[in-house]
């Protein structure tokens, strides 16, 4: 199939099962079988299942579900860590399943890093050193590139500790470094394999905090793997939930929030406090013709709801809503309280 999107990262119809003559199982009634039951009848396990996304340049996509639902598995394949057994992915329009190792090998080194949940420092080399380590790989000249480590080293936090060594840091600070690595090659793609699931959580908000403002900065295409809700709908531009190796949704955080799919998503986000992902966009109502009301103010359309909750206790006028420069609506006292009932 020709690639005709423009996203920077694509997936057409990808499976990934395990076991003799895997490619049997895919498209047949019995890739729908349960795990158990499949397993016993043909030996396989079916971990991904026609599975089709893009993701935009500069994009955030976090695809997020329990434990064995596929997803790490998922983002593996996007730098053919596992092959798929059957289906398309694309990096920049390339076809990744056509490319030969000299090819995969450039794309790995140049365009793709990956962050994992465990760092994978060298104990023996210093922190410039670890991060520089991709560099060293590309052949780039030592002083060149712990320059750019220790520039990067201060992108995330940790200017000054390029000639300490990881049992010198943190937990929290060694991930950082983790992150660090990655982004020494400048990569257009960034992989995120539960980047944060063993860390404390005062330290997982921290880093949580440190990829956005980065991403607002440097504005990479991030796919995000997570079992977490709240970090997926804190991160993500668009989250996709997965199921059984399927995407059950896909959509941005309101999107999920506000409508679920079905009740499987439903029973995920019902202890979502809604006022914390619907924007004002969503509650936005029209200015009646004529309408001499006094505004409070001008709210972007992008605003949290749950932003507007203390401008409201303290008066009952309406605020207009803009987007941009042009007026789309106004909102009011009554449209934020509602926001804030439990619809399911």
């Amino acid at each position: 199939m020709a690639e005709t999107s423009n996203a920077t990262v694509s997936c057409r119809n990808v499976w990934k099962v395990y076991g003799a003559k895997a490619d049997r199982i895919v498209g047949t009634p019995d890739a729908d079988l349960p795990r158990a039951e499949l397993l016993a009848k043909t030996g396989c396990v079916v971990a991904v299942r026609d599975v089709s996304f893009d993701v935009a340049q500069g994009e955030v996509f976090v695809v997020m579900g329990l434990s064995g639902s596929g997803k790490s598995t998922l983002v593996r394949m996007l730098n053919r860590i596992h092959d798929p057994t059957a289906g398309e992915v694309f990096v920049e329009g390339q076809d990744v399943m056509q490319m030969n190792d000299d090819e995969l090998r450039t794309v790995r080194r140049t365009k793709i890093s990956m962050v994992f949940q465990h760092f994978g420092l060298f104990p023996h080399r210093t922190i410039a050193e670890n991060v520089a380590f991709g560099l060293e790989v590309q052949g780039r000249d030592r002083q060149e590139r712990l320059t750019t480590a220790n520039e990067v080293l201060g992108e995330v936090g940790l200017d000054g500790w390029g000639a300490s060594y990881p049992d010198e840091l943190s937990g929290g600070m060694q991930q950082r470094v983790g992150l660090a690595r990655a982004l020494a090659n400048d990569p257009e793609i960034l992989l995120f394999d539960e980047p944060f699931s063993a860390l404390d959580p005062l330290i997982r908000r921290d880093m949580q905090d440190q990829m956005i403002a980065l991403q607002r900065d440097l504005k990479k295409t991030m796919i995000f793997i997570t079992h977490d809700l709240a970090e997926a709908l804190k991160l993500g531009d668009r989250i996709a939930i997965m199921k059984d190796g399927r995407f059950v949704q896909v959509g941005t955080p309101e999107e999920v929030v506000a409508h679920p799919a079905d009740d499987y998503v439903a029973d995920f986000t019902k202890d979502v406090p809604r006022a914390h992902v619907l924007t004002v966009r969503s509650i936005t109502q029209p200015i009646p013709a004529g309408n001499g009301a006094q505004y409070a103010a001008d709210v972007p359309a992008d605003t949290v709801v749950q932003e507007l909750i203390a401008a409201f206790a303290a008066s009952d006028r309406p605020m207009r809503v803009v987007d941009g420069e042009e007026v789309v609506g106004m909102v009011d006292r009554a449209a934020v309280m509602a926001a804030l009932v439990e619809e399911r």
